[in-house]
């Protein structure tokens, strides 16, 4: 996890983010523990209650359960739940801007997609 926060946005939004992407990209696994509050606000510097906040949003969208002496792990169909939503969110919001960008700058589709012709 970084330790480097940005201005623009709460360090526990920040954190929740990283660990939303740290289970997408299966760094965190289902049924896999997450770090103890004290854990990572020793490793990442921070407040206890920055590391609360955000672990408590996870569990608040049912990402993540308590159990009980032993902490919070990633649910069973937390991934796929996430990649859902994820994917439409970036579809509803991200996307219609990008398209919008590549519309104002006049951009072809063989100029979007020659890097990746490149890679190949």
């Amino acid at each position: 996890m970084t330790t480097q926060w940005h201005a623009d946005s709460p360090i526990y939004l920040q954190l929740y983010q990283q660990v939303i992407t740290r289970i997408i990209d299966g760094h965190i696994k289902e049924g896999e523990a997450l770090p103890s509050v004290r854990t990572m606000a020793a490793e990442l510097q921070i407040n206890p209650i920055t590391i609360s906040k955000a672990y408590q949003m996870l569990q608040d969208e049912q990402i993540v359960e308590k159990q009980r002496g032993k902490g919070l792990f990633v649910k069973t169909g937390a991934p796929e739940k996430i990649l859902v939503r994820e994917k439409q969110a970036f579809l509803s919001k991200d996307w219609p801007q990008i398209m919008s960008q590549i519309s104002r700058l006049n951009i072809d589709i063989d100029e979007l997609l020659s890097p990746i012709k490149e890679e190949k």
